[in-house]
């Protein structure tokens, strides 16, 4: 469904991304695990747009999208909910979820989307009139999720999305990204909390400096001597 080939990303002098490798086939959840600075986030922002590659491919079901717009990747079915929320802290909750569906124009469909993503998190319901920015940070971050799933996509990039959670609300978010997936989206998930992501995930990459270190089912990661030492506390 989406294959990323020999992906280059510079930040300037900086080489972030070093001819990266990797998958996701559809119905699956794949984890990009690694530290701080290994590149994760940057293979997030450039297969949505958001960077361009130095070289290196970017493919949707054999179409190359490495070079087109952030809204026309929107447009083809892959929706990215940032690190941090970054959700409309002086716009409602409705407000924040319509935004989320600018690429539609049936008035319809974008009703049938909200009630869906209020099944999902009937607590944006609840909170639908209140301002984004006085709601916990567990409701952003479903609120960054909500607003991602507003676009009805195929694919759905996650960028840590337990970060400042506390643990019982990383949980409930994680379950969530399993009803979500269970419902046909395929998921790409970064994050740091590596026993989570690999505990829902079908298969994982390890990010190092830039490069794939280590790929394989979740399996073969949860047991390997290395990933466990590094990123599983032994």
């Amino acid at each position: 469904m989406l294959n990323v080939t020999d992906l280059n990303v510079s930040y300037g002098a900086i080489h972030a991304l070093k001819g990266i490798s990797f998958s996701l086939e559809e119905g699956e959840i794949v984890a990009l695990i690694g530290a701080n600075g290994a590149g994760k986030s940057t293979t997030l922002n450039t297969i949505s747009g958001i960077l361009k590659p130095d070289f290196g491919t970017i493919e949707l079901e054999g179409e190359d999208i490495a070079k087109i717009s952030p809204a026309q990747i929107v447009q083809k079915g892959i929706v990215q909910v940032p690190e941090g929320r970054k959700i409309f802290a002086r716009m409602t909750v409705y407000e924040n979820l319509e935004l989320g569906a600018y690429s539609l124009d049936d008035k319809e469909e974008i009703e049938t989307h909200m009630d869906k993503v209020f099944k999902i998190f009937p607590r944006l319901e609840e909170r639908q009139r209140q301002l984004g920015g006085t709601l916990s940070g567990g409701e952003q971050q479903m609120l960054a999720m909500g607003r991602g799933l507003m676009a009805n996509p195929q694919i759905l990039l996650l960028d840590e999305p337990s970060m400042g959670l506390a643990p019982i609300l990383v949980k409930q978010i994680f379950e969530v990204i399993q009803d979500i997936n269970e419902q046909g989206v395929s998921i790409l998930l970064v994050e740091q909390n590596a026993h989570m992501a690999l505990s829902i995930a079908d298969r994982g990459y390890v990010l190092e400096t830039g490069n794939v270190a280590l790929s394989g089912d979740v399996e073969f990661l949860m047991e390997n001597p290395l990933v466990k030492e590094a990123y599983l506390g032994g």
